[in-house]
C-alpha cells in the first residue's frame, strides 16, 4: 500500500511541483512581506531591510529574523496502490489504484517492455482496476494521479512482480491451425486438471469471426469445455479462437498456461440424415440432394438416435467386438475402412465389404455402413463419401431403436437446446 507523504515546513523561493499528464509543471510561491526578498531581488548595497529607524526609513528588523513563506499545499486526496511497492509473487488479478478525499485523474501502468496496460475507472473515479489480469511472471510500474476538491494534485509509484505458476491445467483443443471443418464444428477444450473458475477460463476464450457469429461455451464436468454457434456455422465463416489462459487461475494455485491464437475457416455445407427405417441416408451437399443405401444397427444393437458430428477420420480402423461392452452375437475381428468416427463410444460411418443388405435391413454392431470392397476403393460408395467429408460434418440418425446420443458423447452437443447450453 502507497500513501503520500507531502513535504511540510517554510521554504525560501518555494516550488510546488505537480505531474500533470507526465509534464512536469513548477508554479513559485508569491514571498510575503519585503518585497525584495519574495521575488529573489537584493536591495541596493548599503541600504536597510525596513522600518522607520533605518536609513531607509523604516524600523529595523531584529537581527536574525527571516520573513515567513507560505507552506504548500497539502492535497486531501490520498493514493493507495495494492500491492505495495517491492511486492513479488503479487496475483495477476491483484492490481488496485484507489483514493480517499479525492478523484482519479491518471493511471498508468506498464511493463518491463514499457507496454501500456488498459484499465479503466469506475464511475465515481475512486478506484482503478486493469482490463484483464496481468501477465504472469512479470514486473510492472504503476503511476497515479489524482486531485481533492480544491484541484491540489497528489501522485503515487510502485513496482511489483507478478507471480511464476508453479502448476498449470496444459489445455488442449481438437482444432488445427489453417484446418477446413464442417458446419457442425464444435470446438472441445479438454483440462488435465479440474477447473473451478469456470467463468474466468470461459472468458480467457473468445471467437473473433467475419461475420459475427456468436459462439458459447457449455461445461461437461470439471475438464471439458464445448463451444459453438447457435445453429450450424454459416459456410465460409472464418474464425479465429483466442486463448488467453495463461495468467487465468483456473483453481486454486493452477493457471491456465497458455495464449495463442487458432485460425480456421468452415467449409462447404454437408449435413446428413440417417433413417434407420427406410436404410437409406440423404445427403445434403451446398442444397444438391443424394440418397445412399445403407446399413445400420440391428436390432440387438441399434445405432444411436440424435445429431452427431464426424469428429475424426481415421481411415482403417482395427474393430474388435471384444472391445465394446455388452457385445452379444457372433465375435468379429476386422480391418475397416473408409471409418469415420461420431460418438466417443465408438459409433462410426465406414465401409462395409462383408456384408450385403444395403438398402434392405439393418444388420451393423451400432454404426452406419457404406458399401465397400476389402482395403477401402476411392470408387466404392463408402470411398466417396469418405473423400468428400470433412471433420466437423453433420450425421443425424432418426428412428432407430436406441434413445438419443448424449451430448457429451463425442461432439454431439448439437442435441442440446441453446437455452440450456
Amino acid at each position: 500500500m502507497e500513501s503520500i507523504r507531502r513535504p511540510v515546513g517554510s521554504i525560501r523561493r518555494a516550488a510546488a511541483v505537480a505531474v500533470l499528464g507526465g509534464v512536469l509543471v513548477l508554479t513559485t510561491a508569491c514571498g510575503g512581506g519585503g518585497g525584495a526578498a519574495g521575488s529573489g531581488q537584493q536591495p541596493p548595497a548599503g541600504a536597510a531591510l525596513g522600518g522607520a529607524g533605518g536609513a531607509g526609513g523604516g524600523a529595523s528588523a531584529p537581527a536574525g529574523a527571516r520573513s515567513e513563506q507560505p507552506q504548500p499545499k497539502v492535497s486531501a486526496a490520498v493514493l493507495d496502490i495494492t500491492p505495495k511497492n517491492g511486492a513479488e509473487g503479487v496475483a495477476p488479478g491483484a492490481l488496485r489504484v484507489s483514493v480517499a478525499g479525492g478523484k482519479l485523474t491518471a493511471v498508468k501502468v506498464t511493463d518491463k517492455d514499457g507496454r501500456e496496460i488498459p484499465g479503466a475507472a469506475t464511475a465515481d473515479g475512486a478506484a482503478w482496476t486493469p482490463a484483464a489480469p496481468l501477465a504472469v511472471g512479470t514486473a510492472y510500474r504503476v503511476s497515479a494521479q489524482a486531485s481533492d476538491a480544491a484541484g491540489v494534485p497528489a501522485t503515487a509509484e510502485s513496482g511489483f512482480t507478478t507471480l511464476t505458476p508453479q502448476s498449470e491445467a496444459s489445455p488442449t483443443d481438437n482444432i488445427s491451425d489453417g484446418e477446413t471443418y464442417g458446419v457442425g464444428m464444435i470446438l472441445s477444450v479438454a483440462f488435465d486438471k479440474d477447473v473451478k473458475n469456470k467463468a474466468e477460463v470461459a472468458k480467457g476464450i473468445t471467437f473473433e469471426t467475419d461475420n459475427g457469429t456468436v459462439v458459447k461455451g457449455h461445461w461437461f464436468g470439471d475438464r471439458r469445455l464445448d463451444l459453438r454457434p447457435e445453429a450450424y456455422w454459416k459456410p465460409g465463416t472464418k474464425v479465429t479462437v483466442h486463448y488467453r489462459l495463461k495468467s487465468v487461475e483456473i483453481a486454486p494455485g493452477v493457471y491456465g498456461g497458455v495464449d495463442r491464437d487458432e485460425p480456421f475457416t468452415i467449409g462447404r455445407s454437408q449435413v446428413s440424415t440417417v433413417d434407420a427405417d427406410t436404410h437409406r441416408m440423404t445427403v445434403v451437399r451446398d442444397g444438391q440432394t443424394s440418397v445412399i443405401p445403407i446399413t445400420s444397427g440391428s436390432p440387438e444393437h441399434p445405432t444411436w438416435n440424435g445429431t452427431m458430428v464426424i469428429s475424426a477420420k481415421e481411415g482403417v480402423v482395427n474393430m474388435r467386438s471384444s472391445t465394446l461392452p455388452g457385445m452379444t452375437g457372433e465375435p468379429y475381428d476386422l480391418m475397416v475402412p473408409h471409418s469415420m468416427r461420431l460418438t466417443d463410444t465408438g459409433t462410426y460411418v465406414h465401409g462395409n465389404y462383408w456384408g450385403h443388405s444395403f438398402g434392405e435391413d439393418n444388420t451393423s454392431h451400432g454404426c452406419v455402413g457404406l458399401a465397400d470392397v476389402k482395403g477401402g476403393g476411392a470408387g466404392t460408395v463408402a470411398g466417396k463419401f469418405y473423400d468428400s467429408s470433412l471433420v466437423g460434418d453433420v450425421v443425424t440418425v432418426q428412428n432407430s431403436k436406441r434413445g438419443q446420443v448424449e451430448p457429451d458423447n463425442g461432439l454431439s452437443g448439437w442435441n442440446l437446446a441453446w437455452g440450456s447450453w
